[in-house]
């Protein structure tokens, strides 16, 4: 059975086995080759490769002994890294004779594609490399070598952990047990594993060949593992450009394990994921464009690692909606996003406002930018903005519901149609973009992360901003369920809460209750006290991308937010009694 639907299939010798090679895209166009890991097969790529094939003559192949490619006989001394390095340039001659091939290897994949990348006989067969969930062998050795030679507690921490996570390195060592347990219990128990453990969607994966592809791929780690850390290559250094994804919840490595990979890769451009180990399976989305942008920049011969900001390793490349993005904290923290690389829609009911935003993130750094005008309390308006946005850039990685109006006034001066307006905005507003847009990144099942802007008024009574107050305690609330049921999809929910920001929405604020000329003069004198603060919404933008980053809950950012937010836990009497007090606007 494949996966891999329209693909061509061939079979390629090498030595004494037969590889089979699955062939999709134009073969014109720049060839990039998938290696899996273990206990995979070719089509743990399928994902992937179908959002690659547009662009770029794919390939996977199955390594020998997996899938339908043949094993060697004996199995013993089969799998070494220099005939599985035989095995990568019989294929690459085979599907890409006149021109270098883009390289992408995931677990064992990585692991062996790393040897293609750093020994002398593959120069100039490799134009890039893009590692994923599996380190040199050569360059783990070193790295173990330096915390046993020169131990410090952080190193012996370092070392332990990662001994560890490799727990089951030492049981396919083991003779004989580890083919019982595949060809037996664990073989059939396996697929339900991934999709507990590791939320790995089922969807004929993995296939019928797995006892047999798990049994065959012992001896990957047998044939290599001892050996090549023992006696690390000196010169084991990347002859190509390389793009390292680095899973943030591995659970068989760590991510410290990279941190000196710098002295091994001239040309390194790194990208963390929130996510466990099988990425192909779990992020085939986020993936794809990473390493169609990776390969694109290296045949275009830019450099790959565009993106400089704080956060690139993290959002280069992802799709970020901001409403609100105008002004404000909802430009800022599209400016933000552009910075760490991602690629933003900016929203907001002021088309020329959006437009200014999306000029500025491209700017700034944005991998692609568009301005969309929209009104976020229309229902109908919403829902042709998330048609119009999944159709044309794809499913949002990052959601931030920030667009919001002010109101002042008494609870008696404020008005049915008030309420109406700062409802519609503030919460259905959020409602909206919870559930078209979150809605299809649940559906995706990739993952992703909602931010909803609400604010310190969330929790801290006042008599002077009744509606507005609940509006932002109800997208406190919403954020806490919501984040709540959506935890088990890998999707993550923030509810901000600013404080006194200055931004625009002091002068545009309602007051209930006053003339058109008393309100204008109210707006002034808030503008100017919210001036004299001066606390500026870049700062919150940096409490945003950090909280995403952290996966943060509930996030007050300015010191009266926190403070405030302290005292409606420990002390809300406290909070009770200031709320009595006249504000001076």
């Amino acid at each position: 059975m494949t996966l891999l639907t329209g693909a061509r299939e061939r079979w390629v010798r090498s030595g004494e086995v037969e590889l089979c090679v699955a062939e999709m895209g134009d073969p014109r166009r720049p060839t990039v080759v998938l290696v899996h890991g273990y206990p995979d097969s070719k089509e743990v790529w399928s994902e992937v490769a179908a959002r690659l094939a547009g662009r770029f003559h794919v390939v996977a192949y199955d390594v020998r002994g997996h899938g339908r490619s043949t094993a060697p006989r004996p199995l013993r001394g089969g799998f070494t890294l220099e005939k599985l390095t035989d095995d990568f340039l019989a294929v690459a001659d085979a599907v890409s004779p006149d021109r270098p091939v883009h390289l992408v290897g995931h677990d064992w994949g990585s692991v062996q594609a790393w040897e293609f990348t750093t020994v002398r006989r593959t120069e100039g067969r490799i134009a890039s490399f893009t590692s994923m969930s599996g380190p040199s062998l050569d360059h783990f050795g070193h790295w173990i070598n330096r915390r046993v030679k020169r131990p410090t507690p952080r190193r012996v921490g370092e070392l332990l952990g990662q001994g560890a996570k490799s727990w089951y390195v030492y049981l396919l060592h083991t003779p004989v047990l580890p083919e019982l347990a595949w060809r037996g219990p664990l073989g059939k128990r396996w697929p339900k594993i991934l999709e507990r453990v590791e939320k790995v969607p089922r969807g004929g994966y993995p296939t019928s060949s797995l006892p047999s592809d798990a049994a065959h791929g012992a001896w990957l780690y047998r044939d290599n593992v001892r050996p090549r850390l023992r006696r690390p290559r000196p010169d084991a250094r990347a002859h190509a450009p390389v793009q390292l994804i680095t899973p943030l919840e591995d659970r068989f490595l760590s991510e410290r394990l990279h941190d000196e990979l710098e002295q091994w890769v001239p040309r390194l451009t790194r990208r963390t994921l929130p996510a466990g180990h099988w990425i192909p399976r779990t992020r085939p989305d986020q993936l794809a464009s990473w390493i169609g942008a990776f390969v694109t920049s290296v045949e275009d011969g830019r450099s790959p690692a565009a993106a400089n900001g704080k956060h690139a390793e993290r959002f280069s490349g992802q799709l970020v909606l901001v409403t609100g993005a105008g002004s404000g904290i909802g430009q800022a923290t599209a400016l933000a996003f552009a910075e760490a690389g991602a690629r933003v829609v900016a929203v907001d009911r002021d088309a020329e406002a959006a437009a200014r935003t999306a000029e500025s993130s491209r700017l700034m750094g944005a991998s692609a930018a568009w301005a969309e005008t929209a009104d976020v309390s229309d229902e109908q308006t919403m829902e042709k903005l998330a048609e119009k946005v999944t159709l044309e850039y794809g499913v949002v990685d990052v959601l931030v519901n920030n667009a919001g109006i002010g109101l002042s006034g008494s609870f008696f001066d404020t008005t049915p149609e008030d309420w109406r307006k700062v409802l519609d905005v503030n919460v259905w507003g959020v409602i909206h973009g919870c559930r078209l847009f979150g809605g299809r990144m649940a559906e995706r099942g990739q993952g992703g992360h909602i931010v909803n802007v609400a604010s310190a008024a969330a929790y801290q009574p006042s008599r002077a901003l009744p509606a507005y107050s609940t509006s932002k305690a109800a997208v406190l609330m919403l954020s806490e369920c919501l984040r709540a049921e959506l935890a088990g999809q890998g999707i993550g929910v923030t509810a901000v809460c600013p404080g006194i920001v200055n931004t625009a929405i002091t002068s545009t604020a309602h007051f209930a209750g006053v003339d058109a000329q008393e309100e204008t003069r109210l707006q002034q004198r808030a503008a100017r006290l919210y001036g004299l603060r001066n606390y500026p919404p870049e700062k919150v933008a940096a409490a945003i991308l950090r909280a995403v980053v952290r996966d943060e809950a509930v996030v007050p950012v300015t010191p009266e937010a926190r403070g405030a937010r302290v005292l409606s836990r420990l002390a809300p009497g406290v909070l009770r009694r200031i709320a009595r007090v006249k504000p001076p606007v």
